[in-house]
């Protein structure tokens, strides 16, 4: 039968101490990541928002990523009802939030009318 020797010297309680603060900075990353929303969770906090500061209900959103600083969505909204429907005005939204989903800017980016093709090319060209 094999016998340990387990003395406590300066240098394990020194190894034992880097383990653990190396485990505790780990577990604190996993939450922090743990603690950002869902996409789709994302995307109604800013539908909401949105419509909350402009007064107009958005009708879908056209792009969805993420950031460097949080997330980024263009959203299409109706800005003025006109009978007949594809006359009505609606306009694309830049909305800017932060990494917990928090509206941080918007600014209108384009307006159109529901029914008209975009003329504009892919790119800018």
């Amino acid at each position: 039968m094999a016998t340990l020797n387990t003395k406590n010297t300066p240098q394990s309680q020194s190894s034992q101490e880097a383990q653990n603060s190396h485990r505790k900075q780990a577990n604190s990353q996993s939450d922090a990541v743990d603690d950002r929303p869902a996409p789709m969770e994302v995307l109604r906090q800013a539908r909401a928002q949105l419509a909350e500061l402009t007064g107009f209900a958005s009708e879908s959103v056209s792009s969805f990523e993420q950031t460097e600083d949080g997330w980024a969505l263009d959203v299409e909204v109706l800005e003025l009802p006109r009978v007949p429907d594809t006359m009505s005005l609606m306009a694309s939204y830049r909305v800017d939030l932060d990494p917990r989903g928090q509206l941080t800017g918007y600014r209108r980016v384009r307006r159109y009318e529901r029914g008209r093709a975009d003329t504009r090319r892919p790119g800018g060209r």
